[in-house]
């Protein structure tokens, strides 16, 4: 097995000084806890931790050599270690070289709403058609980013990497570093207004994908957003050979024809940059339908298998905490819940109740919906939260359990009769919760991460029995 970093190879990128044996490594960590076997660890100065104070732990676990920028004896008793400046910017320089030494093309993912499933959906349909590595998880900051380029290996035939930002100019240092073929942004909507003054801004930010796009690159963008052509502009400006636009727009180069919406899968007909594709997503709901439009576009970019890439979408399933499904038999009143609990904005939220909108309870059964704050929203935020009353009457929502300073302005907006239970925080609402889910309910819990709606997700599967099998995940199949 070739190794995916070789001691030279890592000095020869950070101009580090080694210390102690030879050593290859298969795997890229910044984590201890983490680490597998043979893995190098970085250790990054977090603003919460510093990675120093854990290099011995990392030995311990198997880790085949660390990078550091302070060195002290246990550390050289533990294991070889590559000696930097600074550790995170040897983490840019292993990612930069891991870039330069693959053949991949790029695709680099950002938008408002749908990085992450996007990301895992091409993942999933390019790794049939031939060696694809993708960000793991959401790493897509400053760290995510270096870190997920820096494990990449040189056989790698198609590149998957997610960009974030929460700021104006976060992105383009990381699109610099990723040098996409083709760079997509699934969508601008209002999200982290606290840190900008409009939307317009935040489609500037997002834009900043571009910096890094190679001469001639791709730009795959929402021809339905009303910021499109604004995003065009910046694409050209800064060199796209070409724009590819998806939507329902009759302009639009991946065009949706025909769907189908059920609550567990969505049927589709497109015409994809001139060719006719019907397929199904496994994976119910119109903004993944949308998505799975500009997924398409993306890999008749990259000249992969159209027909086999749209057949893949059957198997499509969503990541854990955003649109994930599980039966849970819970003594004498089984309930589907869907889990959507990782985060949360304005748009993602709507999208969220309309999908649930669309789910079928059981007789007598009620659709409910369970929700934490959004937030970096700026002095907009009570007014976003309150008019989410709208798509939750228009999807016939029958309960609103909700939690958090904001959530309590949608609430007390909400009828009577559709006011489930307010707590101020997450964990005052589990209890209640709990006890009433009756029989074919729908639970569908969502708010941004620091909201903590996680806990709530864990405490209902715990309902289930444990003697049997208790939470089977609903993969979408018709």
């Amino acid at each position: 097995m070739t190794p995916l970093w070789t001691r030279d190879d890592v000095v020869s990128a950070t101009q580090g000084e080694p210390e102690g044996a030879d050593w290859n490594a298969n795997g890229v960590s910044i984590d201890s806890r983490t680490l597998e076997q043979g893995d190098l660890f970085v250790a990054i100065k977090g603003e919460n931790t510093d990675g120093h104070a854990y290099v011995d732990a990392a030995f311990e676990r198997g880790a085949a050599a660390a990078v550091v920028s302070d060195v002290t004896q246990s550390m050289r008793d533990a294991g070889p270690l590559v000696i930097v400046p600074d550790a995170l910017e040897a983490l840019n320089q292993l990612g930069r070289a891991a870039r330069h030494r693959t053949a991949a093309k790029i695709v680099a993912v950002t938008g408002s709403v749908g990085k992450t499933g996007t990301k895992e959906a091409l993942r999933m349909i390019l790794s049939e058609q031939g060696p694809t590595h993708a960000s793991a998880l959401s790493y897509n900051n400053l760290w995510g980013v270096p870190l997920s380029l820096a494990r990449m290996p040189i056989e790698t035939r198609f590149g998957i990497l997610e960009i974030g930002m929460n700021h104006a100019g976060e992105i383009t240092p990381l699109s610099k570093l990723v040098e996409p073929f083709i760079a997509l942004i699934t969508t601008v909507e209002a999200v982290h207004m606290a840190h900008f003054n409009s939307i317009e801004e935040i489609a500037d930010a997002k834009a900043e994908i571009f910096d890094g796009l190679q001469a001639g690159g791709i730009a795959i963008l929402n021809r339905d957003n009303p910021h499109f052509a604004r995003l065009e502009a910046r694409a050209k400006a800064a060199g796209a050979g070409r724009i590819i636009s998806f939507g329902e727009h009759q302009d639009a180069d991946a065009r949706l024809e025909k769907v189908a919406l059920k609550d567990n899968c969505s049927c589709v007909s497109a015409t994809i940059c001139g060719t006719p594709v019907t397929y199904k997503l496994g994976v119910p709901g119109r903004h993944i339908v949308m998505n799975s439009l500009a997924m398409l576009a993306c890999v008749k970019a990259l000249d992969a298998d159209l027909t086999l890439a749209a057949l893949a979408l059957a198997h499509l399933e969503a990541p854990s905490g955003r649109g994930e499904r599980h039966h849970v038999e819970a003594a004498g009143r089984p309930f589907t819940l869907i889990d959507e609990s990782y985060n949360a904005n304005p748009a993602s939220m709507r999208v969220s109740i309309e999908t649930l909108g669309q789910v079928e309870p059981g007789h007598r059964a009620r659709r409910i919906a369970v929700l934490g704050d959004m937030l970096e929203l700026g002095p907009t935020s009570r007014a976003l939260h309150r008019e989410l009353a709208v798509p939750l009457a228009r999807a016939d929502i029958d309960l609103v359990y909700a939690c958090g300073p904001d959530m309590r302005e949608l609430f007390d907006a909400l009828p009577a009769d559709r006011q489930g239970l307010y707590a101020e925080t997450s964990d005052g609402l589990i209890t209640p919760l709990t006890e009433a889910i009756q029989d074919g309910d729908v639970v569908m819990v969502k708010g941004s991460n620091g909201s903590r709606m996680k806990p709530i997700v864990e405490a209902l599967l715990a309902l289930g029995d444990d003697d049997s099998a208790s939470i089977r995940r609903n993969r979408g199949e018709a």
